[in-house]
């Protein structure tokens, strides 16, 4: 009984988690959106909306430690709950990164725009929101095999970057009147490169999940 009563209890997690992840999805995907369109009224509901991003964040911790003090979980229980605290907390980093490229959207209005570095934006947030689907299924189908997979496209991200940087410096060289939108273009590419970095991050604990095993297919400094 009380095995079965645990058991629904990590299931609910499982679901808790995806909710968490699918809303994290949705506020990168108004983020960028809200850029590209220079759309201040959704910039704002990115914004607004992170405090109920956070407080899942905070119920998952405290629901997983809860389980840990209470049902004395087995080693297979414990890799569960830990994958979902740790990544449950990329997935946080995740909403902050919106944010800040939300609000990137309300500082750049009235200033000189690029459309073709907006335009490599959109095709970088289009390959992050492709990882962060990719990924969600991965954590609930259990696919370690999968979830590898999915950490190399983080290489195309990161071209991206490199592309947008190198353009956004040479616009900024070329035309001074550049250099506030320019430079706001290098921050939100590096929001989405960070982003990318923590999809790599859940990654790694599906497959910690499934094999007990860390495998290093990347790395982030927060």
């Amino acid at each position: 009984m009380l095995r079965s009563q645990f058991e629904q209890q990590l299931t609910k997690l499982h679901h808790q988690f995806y909710n968490m992840g699918n809303q994290v999805s949705e506020a990168i995907n108004k983020a960028v959106a809200s850029f590209i369109d220079h759309d201040h009224k959704l910039a704002q509901e990115v914004i607004d909306h992170d405090f109920d991003i956070n407080e899942l964040e905070i119920k998952l911790e405290k629901k997983s430690f809860e389980l840990i003090a209470l049902q004395q979980p087995v080693t297979t229980d414990l890799r569960v709950i830990i994958t979902i605290m740790k990544a449950s907390g990329d997935l946080e980093h995740m909403g902050d990164h919106a944010v800040s490229i939300a609000k990137s959207t309300i500082k750049v209005k009235g200033e000189a725009r690029i459309l073709k570095i907006e335009n490599e934006i959109s095709k970088m947030s289009m390959q992050v929101k492709r990882m962060m689907e990719a990924v969600l299924t991965a954590y609930i189908e259990h696919d370690a095999k999968r979830a590898e997979e999915i950490s190399k496209w983080d290489k195309v991200v990161n071209d991206y970057y490199d592309s947008i940087y190198e353009h956004s410096i040479h616009e900024m060289q070329e035309n001074p009147k550049t250099i506030i939108s320019g430079n706001d273009y290098l921050k939100v590419a590096g929001f989405l490169e960070r982003i990318g970095d923590y999809v790599t991050n859940i990654c790694e604990w599906i497959v910690y999940l499934q094999t007990g095993r860390i495998a290093e297919l990347s790395s982030t400094d927060d």
